[in-house]
């Protein structure tokens, strides 16, 4: 088979042959002159069909892309097909390459981390959504501009003019109060370079709880420590000095000291346990009426007669989720109004069906709560009044196990209080959690 330029070439001197032969015919039969005129005559012929085939070449060139290779006939009509060929593989590849480029855009923009692309002088060139979140830029607007010239934070702009990208920078933008991003400069090719940015606010919070969780813990501990210590060095040094009574005392303060870094310390690791990734509840099937007696029963004992309890149970009787953990969750509830109420004082304890579910609320008689305290009130350690706290009894860590424990079945934790008037502290599980009439009767 002929190659295309090799065919092209045999074409062409076919038509020129076609047109100079009838002259060259005419002219062997004698008559010279008619002869050259009409080779003459087919020479401007085959340049007229050349100049119009060239036109019509020119003309497709300037229209727009994907307008169709023009019509011709003979030697251009093979040029033609050859130039259509190229056109149909030229325009695949574009848009090969277009699918391609919309594939790295959506990529670029579903990114979880700011990218932004910069040419020479730090102009910008692509930017995608997060990075526009985390620099406050628009795309639109900004693309061309020196990202210096917008970010202006000081650390940035001496990071980038730096030009030592081996460790990343660690921001809080003067536009973003409240953000800290992690910046990472990859330089690609000459003058340009790409720029990542992370948001790791979330982090930062961590560490922050991280550290006030230490000195918190190392507070509560060193307190009661410090009490048992001097108890026993002043038994240890001053023992015949001491009447009975007093010896009786004294160890009496240190056991009870001792009895809180007792119950600190299960608490810690209760919340520990749910914090990090615990398994899921046993699916219990919890008898609801029995585990709230029994918290009935410790509230009694932790109040010993200070105040007066009543339990009333107007919801199911069975509930599907930890018994352990629900125990654990209203047991730190009552211990709450119990220790935060005055003598004299009553609080009732309730299990009844609510629009969404079911709920357990602890109403107590105490001295309630400023609005400005309740959202933080499930944070460990936070206490309202730390004096008060700590005389009675508490360990700052009851409300954030109750807030685990709940979200763990699903459920919520609703604080109504007000000062001077009380407060009621309501646990709503899910109405998925309860058991249906001929589960509970089989149960």
């Amino acid at each position: 088979m002929l190659r295309p330029t090799r065919q092209i070439r045999l074409r062409a001197l076919a038509e020129i042959a076609l047109s100079l032969l009838p002259g060259a015919l005419i002219a062997l039969l004698g008559d010279v002159v008619w002869g050259l005129a009409a080779m003459l005559a087919g020479a401007l012929f085959q340049l007229h069909r050349h100049l119009v085939a060239i036109d019509a070449l020119v003309a497709w060139a300037r229209s727009p892309l994907g307008t169709p290779v023009p019509a011709a006939s003979g030697v251009w009509d093979l040029i033609f097909s050859e130039i259509n060929r190229r056109s149909r593989l030229m325009k695949d590849q574009r848009e090969r390459l277009s699918m391609a480029l919309d594939r790295f855009v959506e990529a670029g923009q579903a990114m979880p981390d700011g990218v932004i692309y910069m040419g020479p002088g730090n102009a910008i060139e692509w930017v995608n959504p997060r990075a526009e979140a985390h620099f406050g830029i628009v795309a639109t607007r900004d693309a061309g501009a020196a990202l210096t010239n917008l970010v202006r934070d000081p650390d940035f702009v001496a990071y980038l003019e730096a030009d030592d990208f081996s460790e990343p920078l660690v921001m809080n933008p003067l536009r973003k109060p409240g953000l800290t991003l992690m910046v990472q400069i990859v330089p690609y090719a000459e003058s340009r370079c790409m720029l990542l940015s992370r948001d790791i606010s979330h982090l930062e919070r961590l560490e922050t709880m991280r550290r006030d969780f230490v000195a918190n813990v190392s507070h509560e501990l060193r307190t009661p420590l410090t009490v048992v210590l001097g108890f026993i060095e002043t038994l240890a040094d001053d023992d015949d000095a001491l009447s009975r009574e007093d010896r009786r005392h004294f160890l009496g303060l240190a056991r009870e000291q001792a009895e809180r870094m007792h119950r600190l310390i299960l608490d810690l690791l209760v919340l520990s346990a749910l914090e990090t990734g615990a398994p899921s509840p046993t699916e219990d099937e919890v008898d609801m009426p029995e585990l709230l007696d029994r918290v009935l029963s410790e509230g009694r004992a932790l109040s010993a007669g200070r105040h007066r309890l009543t339990l009333a149970i107007e919801g199911p009787r069975w509930l599907r989720g930890s018994a352990k953990e629900l125990h654990s969750a209203f047991a730190n509830l009552v211990s709450n109004a119990v220790r935060y109420s005055d003598a004299g004082g009553s609080i009732r304890l309730r299990w009844r069906a609510v629009e969404d579910g079911v709920a357990f609320s602890v109403q107590d008689q105490g001295e309630g709560i400023e609005a400005r305290h309740i959202p933080r009130l499930t944070e460990r350690f936070y206490r309202v009044d730390r004096g008060r706290s700590r005389e009675s009894g508490g360990t700052g860590l009851g409300l954030a196990i109750v807030k685990h424990v709940l979200g763990r079945h699903q459920g919520r934790l609703e604080i109504e209080s007000a000062a001077g008037q009380g407060s009621t502290f309501r646990a709503i599980l899910p109405a998925r959690r309860l058991l249906s009439p001929a589960s509970d009767e089989a149960a």
